[in-house]
Formats: structure tokens, sequence, C-alpha cells
């Protein structure tokens, strides 16, 4: 597996969204290297730090530029390439039309991202850590029951 630690500028494209790991929040970023629209990459970007994924709901949304830095990975060749982030700064904001459709939301002490383009409601404590995906709006109590439930307090 080659590895190689990078920072890179980039716009947020997507809301955080669960990873394929317990604890990983997954998103994307566009990468301009040349300021040519013709020129854009989409990179998927992981973390598990529950501080950037807070940061991604509390401080960003899609459109503002950020800087991220982590170590690129490819598990193998046949394996896409992601970047593991392990920290991230907003460099600017995205301006206010951007988020048209998206609304963060609270419920006591758990924030969720209400988009009018999906169903699917992803759920996260205000401190960023993983709660779940809803199916529907209608079912965002019903998950926040059930993570309480199982989780130590």
């Amino acid at each position: 597996m080659d590895t190689t630690h990078l920072a890179v500028d980039g716009y947020l494209d997507t809301v955080p969204t669960p990873g394929g790991s317990p604890g990983t929040t997954r998103f994307q970023l566009i990468v301009s290297p040349t300021d040519n629209a013709a020129n854009d990459v989409v990179w998927a970007c992981a973390t598990s730090d529950p501080r950037i994924a807070q940061a991604l709901l509390t401080e960003a949304q899609p459109g503002d530029l950020l800087r991220v830095t982590g170590f690129l990975t490819q598990p193998d060749d046949t394996a896409p390439v992601h970047l593991n982030v392990d920290s991230l700064e907003v460099l600017a904001a995205a301006p206010m039309g951007a988020l048209h459709s998206m609304v963060l939301d609270r419920y006591g002490p758990y924030r969720c991202v209400l988009d009018a383009d999906t169903a699917t409601v992803p759920v996260f404590t205000e401190h960023g850590a993983w709660v779940g995906e809803a199916q529907t709006p209608d079912a965002i109590s019903d998950l926040i029951d059930a993570y309480e439930k199982s989780s130590p307090h």
C-alpha cells in the first residue's frame, strides 16, 4: 500500500456521510489544479477524527474552500485513491446561495443535515461523532433513541 502525506486546497462538494467503518466520516473535495473547470478532480476524503466531522457540520458548507492535510492512500492498484484527513481549515466561505436546498438542524445535542435532494438524513452528535443515517426525516427521533440506548453514558 502506497501512502503520501500532503496538503490539498479544494471546494467542499458534499455534506459529510458515514464511512465504511464505524466512526469514519466521508466527504468529497473538488480540486482545481489549473483553475480551469475542465481539469477539476473530485477527491474522496475520509476522517475518523470527530473534531473534523464536527467542523464539517458546523463550520463548513458545500462550496467552501478548504485546506485539508492527510495521507493519500491507495491500498492496491485496483482500489481508488482516497485522502485520510487529519486536519482541516476553512479558507473561504461559499456564497450564501450554496446551501439553498440544505439545512443543518438540531435535536438537543444532535445535529442532522436535511437535504431537499435526498430523503436520507445524516445524524451526528454535537461533537461530531457519527450516530447514523435516518432513512427519512420522520425517522430521526427513532435513530437518536436507538443510539442513546446502545451508547454508554
